[in-house]
């Protein structure tokens, strides 16, 4: 009888336990979503903070933004000092492809530089604070030679490789002047890419562009004066610019895609917090005890 009482209870746990993960499960999803839910003309923000390691999220809430009627146009607001080649370039390319549909405008933060102003090109307009850190534009790989610290605490890498060039770049010697060659041709490609980008996009000289995309950085200010950014100002007047240029009367709704929520962080945050509380507890009795 206490057996079986015991297999309930342990069954009624288990059901509790599938409940509230479904409703986490539903709950995440809807979290996961732009709103979609506004009334009225609405203006689409995207913000692209910090390093650019990746575009997925990115890319999906401008897909969104693009096949949602009721968002007339896009803010890009972009507070980042650049990151990875691949990435920066599959941002830019989708911005490129929204605004066959709708207008896209840029507003820069503190920093929107290399890789941040590479995908601000692909927009319609550029508004940038005056002392906002631009420009930058310039591609650059490093490498870290620990050959002679190895040497010194006697310990020697051995490379097995199928492929001369596999190994470039290894941390255990140095590089060869043909292997140097071939790095640096791989860099001065993608630069040529980003010159191009910013040639085609913001309809300049490329002989202008290529005396500034030398990786100097640039205000805000200065950028404007030299073609690379359109106006002064900040994340308000950019949706001013958007309302305007997307014909919007009176004031649209202003949109932001609503942060994925995650299950599982939120059931590590919950079991660190319980911890806490536990020992905290734990401690208290421990002390209160001693003292």
């Amino acid at each position: 009888m206490k057996k079986r009482r015991i297999l309930k209870g342990i069954g009624i746990i288990i059901i509790l336990l599938m409940v509230i993960f479904l409703f986490l499960f539903f709950f995440g999803s809807y979290m996961g979503k732009a709103d979609r839910f506004a009334f009225g003309d609405r203006i689409g923000v995207v913000e692209i903070k910090g390093v650019i390691t990746q575009s997925a999220d990115i890319i999906e809430t401008l897909r969104q933004y693009k096949e949602d009627d009721g968002i007339k146009a896009i803010v890009l607001r972009i507070d980042s000092p650049g990151g990875g080649v691949g990435p920066a370039q599959e941002i830019y390319r989708e911005v490129l492809k929204i605004r066959s549909k709708k207008k896209v405008i840029t507003s820069m933060g503190s920093v929107a530089a290399s890789g941040g102003y590479y995908i601000a090109c692909a927009s319609d307009l550029i508004v940038a604070n005056p002392g906002t850190i631009t420009g930058s534009i310039g591609v650059i790989m490093q490498f870290s030679n620990f050959e002679e610290l190895l040497k010194k605490i006697g310990i020697k890498g051995i490379v097995i490789k199928g492929g001369e060039y596999k190994d470039i770049g290894s941390p255990f010697r140095d590089m060869t002047s043909e292997e140097r060659k071939i790095m640096q041709e791989v860099i001065d490609n993608v630069h040529q890419q980003f010159i191009q980008a910013v040639v085609e996009s913001r309809k300049l000289d490329r002989i202008k562009v290529i005396q500034i995309a030398d990786g100097r950085i640039l205000t805000g200010e200065q950028a404007k004066r030299l073609g690379l950014v359109d106006q002064i100002g900040n994340m308000q007047d950019a949706i001013e610019m958007a309302s305007k240029l997307a014909g919007i009367k009176g004031k649209p709704q202003i949109v932001y895609p609503k942060k994925k929520f995650s299950i599982l962080e939120l059931l590590i945050k919950e079991s660190i917090s319980i911890f806490t509380n536990i020992l905290t507890e734990k401690i208290f009795q421990l002390n209160y005890k001693v003292f």
